[in-house]
């Protein structure tokens, strides 16, 4: 299918030759049709030469109705404009194309109306230089009336012609469907219509209403008067909604591959039109059938941050224009460039934003976001309409290669520093360490961890430890002087006090290999173990504990744990009756 936009004056016959091309009245309420003016969207479809089909969506051109008419292009690729040859070029003609020009829509036709009223060349020549000078460049012009069916043929024909023009619709991306009718319909509830502009919806989909978050289930589709299982862009579509209250969805609302979009009140653009200087500081920003109020910052000469009064789902490189509803006028159109800009509240951080600004055009760029922000989500940069098609550092947050090498030395710098700070504990928290970094997610911390700093019992430490704090040292080399020739004997509790060996210093001997912790507050010397294996496989075997103990020359009190020890590295193993034996 190939939808198209009418567009021109009020009264310059884009109803009649909607009519005269379809068969169809686009004009729904009976009021347009006693004024003989479209006040609303109108719809309808026909067959070209080729066999393909046309919608069109017919919008009112009177100037009180503009809001109406922007809600019917916005979401379309392409545009009939519309010239009576008895009036040629007029205000809302001017208006209706600056729209167009705005919207950034490249795709497009001039039907010269009234043909059997008037020469149509004059008409024609001067519209056709206005458009030649807007995004639509030069296009052909076809000369018809309505009332005559003169140059019919010849419009279906160059329709046909436009239609084998456009770019290929992009039917695997996520739906955002811009609704511009909702309605009840008895037996079967809400039903929305707009125009699906790239992606597919199926009967049984779930989407998200933007305006609510609310996920609503397709109950049924219509396209070109027929129910369908399916409709894929580019298209007109009715959707059913199931269950869905009639006020909970709108014009100017939007139906939502659920997770794909961000929601934002706060984005950056780029102007094409009046100056960023010359704004007010109120406008109206028109995008896809939506009409929301912003308050405008100018960030530089041609780039400005739009507060929106609510939320929409905008994804960069989106095209929207600006418009003053006071004076009937377009201020000109936005090209989106970042809908999550940072908070500009330092000193200075409107003309760091507009430097930053000028370098980007509106395209997606998975480096240069990653470049601006350091650190994001996969999911974040995808609803934003930036892929994301780079390998996580961990989970799914992604980094810029630059800051994360400069993270990483700042991690082992932090890491040493807070080692010589806190000699005798472990190594840092990682939270402590997150918050240090200033990383949003304590994975972010880990993955930045790498030999010889490893991560053990929440802290981040090296490996090993070779050289212990100067009064530990000095307090273990005492127990060494003191037990060389017990060494199964294990100083008391207050005695090591004595020598200043507390349990915060007790830890880091032991992690040091300095010492072996058997119990609390029962420490030997770390290298005991391979001899007591030897005094041990000197006894007759299986041997008691008493047994062990008086060969050991020790006490009861490092006897039983050096046991329970030597069994669990498999050194001796316990019997039923409790005696041990050695393990060959």
């Amino acid at each position: 299918m190939f939808v198209v936009a009418t567009a021109g004056h009020v009264d310059h016959g884009k109803s009649t030759l909607v009519r005269a091309l379809t068969g169809m009245e686009p004009d729904r309420w009976a009021e347009e049709r006693r004024r003989g003016m479209t006040i609303d969207l109108g719809f309808a479809w026909t067959t070209l030469p080729s066999g393909g089909t046309v919608a069109f969506v017919d919008v009112p051109g009177h100037e009180r109705f503009v809001p109406n008419m922007l809600a019917g292009v916005g979401p379309v690729p392409a545009a009939l404009i519309v010239v009576a040859a008895d009036e040629g070029w007029m205000p809302q003609s001017a208006e209706h194309l600056a729209a167009l020009d705005a919207l950034g829509v490249a795709y497009g036709l001039l039907a010269v109306t009234r043909a059997d009223l008037a020469d149509p060349g004059p008409a024609m020549a001067q519209a056709r230089a206005e458009i030649a000078a807007s995004s639509l460049g030069a296009v052909e012009a076809v000369a018809v009336s309505g009332r005559t069916g003169a140059g019919l043929p010849e419009l279906r024909t160059a329709l046909d012609r436009l239609a084998g023009g456009l770019p290929a619709p992009a039917v695997d991306d996520p739906v955002r469907l811009w609704v511009d009718r909702s309605f009840t319909v008895r037996g079967s509830g809400t039903v929305v219509t707009g125009t699906l502009g790239a992606g597919r919806l199926r009967v049984g989909d779930e989407v998200e209403v933007a305006g609510t978050e609310e996920t609503v289930r397709v109950r049924g589709l219509h396209s070109l008067g027929e129910a369908r299982p399916e409709a894929a862009a580019v298209a007109r579509v009715a959707v059913n909604l199931r269950g869905t209250p009639r006020d909970l969805i709108g014009r100017g609302d939007a139906l939502l591959t659920p997770g794909r979009f961000h929601r934002t009140d706060l984005v950056d653009v780029r102007l094409t039109g009046d100056p960023a200087a010359d704004l007010p500081a109120a406008l109206t920003l028109h995008v896809g059938s939506a009409a929301v109020p912003v308050r405008v910052r100018p960030l530089g000469v041609d780039t400005v941050r739009l507060r929106l009064a609510r939320p929409l789902p905008l994804l960069v490189g989106d095209r929207a224009l600006l418009r003053d509803p006071g004076r009937h006028h377009v201020s000109g159109g936005v090209r989106v460039l970042d809908v999550a800009p940072p908070p500009l509240a330092r000193r200075g951080a409107a003309a760091a934003r507009a430097a930053v600004l000028a370098g980007l055009d509106g395209r997606p760029d998975l480096a240069g976001e990653l470049r601006r922000r350091r650190l994001v989500r996969a999911g974040a940069l995808i609803r934003m309409g930036v892929p994301a098609q780079v390998t996580p550092v961990a989970g799914d947050w992604l980094a810029d290669a630059e800051h994360w090498e400069r993270l990483g030395v700042q991690l082992t710098e932090e890491v040493t520093r807070y080692a010589r700070e806190h000699p005798l504990e472990p190594g840092i928290p990682v939270d402590a360490l997150r918050q240090r970094l200033a990383l949003p997610d304590r994975a972010l911390v880990e993955a930045l961890v790498r030999p010889p700093l490893r991560v053990h019992a929440g802290r981040v430490g090296a490996a090993s430890v070779d050289v212990l704090p100067e009064p530990v040292a000095r307090a273990v080399r005492r127990v060494r002087a003191e037990y060389a020739d017990r060494p199964f004997r294990a100083p008391e509790a207050d005695h090591l006090v004595e020598l200043g060996l507390g349990p915060r210093e007790i830890g880091a001997a032991v992690r040091a290999g300095a010492l072996l912790r058997l119990a609390d507050n029962v420490v030997l010397l770390p290298d005991v173990l391979d001899d007591a294996v030897k005094v041990l496989a000197g006894l007759p075997q299986p041997f008691t504990l008493s047994a062990a103990r008086q060969a050991l020359d020790t006490t009861r009190r490092v006897a039983v744990p050096l046991l329970e020890l030597l069994d669990r590295r498999g050194a001796t193993r316990r019997l039923p009756d409790d005696a041990r034996m050695i393990v060959p």
